[in-house]
């Protein structure tokens, strides 16, 4: 995990120092060692945090160009959970849409699957629309999966330190 952080992208936004301009994934696979065959997976994601136009303004196009490919995968990954909460499991799950939601497939498709989101959000005033927005959008995780009975979730709350 320590190789995939240090190949990461970062780069200095006026919101942070140091702002991940990509998500990062590590996925364990659990398989029986005799047969090979696959008893679970998990996944780990942390997506990098949407932007606004308006947070983006004193960025160069590279920048402009991250901050757009990451909202539509973050979009793409809204639509899947979306899907699932109106059409629960015969719906179609548009996850080809994003190489995001292509590798969380699983997560999508398989009934069995169990999904836990951990929603970092600022105490800061300043970034209050991003955390109300942060929180909806955890929110929606929690109900779909809840209401569909399509998986199991825990909603998880984080707390920043010194708070």
């Amino acid at each position: 995990m320590g190789t995939g952080n240090a190949l990461r992208t970062t780069h200095a936004t006026e919101m942070n120092d140091q702002s991940s301009r990509s998500h990062s994934i590590c996925q364990l696979n659990i398989r029986e060692k005799a047969s090979l065959k696959l008893h679970g997976k998990l996944s780990l994601i942390d997506l990098a945090g949407s932007e606004r136009g308006a947070d983006t303004k004193s960025h160069n196009r590279q920048r402009r160009m991250e901050s757009s490919e990451i909202n539509k995968s973050l979009l793409a990954l809204k639509e899947c959970f979306r899907a699932l909460d109106s059409g629960g499991r015969g719906a179609h799950i548009p996850f080809r849409a994003s190489k995001l939601t292509q590798v969380l497939k699983d997560s999508f498709v398989n009934t069995k699957a169990r999904t836990v989101m951990i929603a970092a959000v600022s105490p800061c005033v300043s970034s209050a629309d991003h955390t109300i927005n942060t929180l909806r959008y955890a929110d929606r995780v929690k109900e779909k999966q809840v209401s569909d009975d399509i998986a199991d979730v825990s909603q998880v709350k984080f707390r920043p330190p010194g708070l």
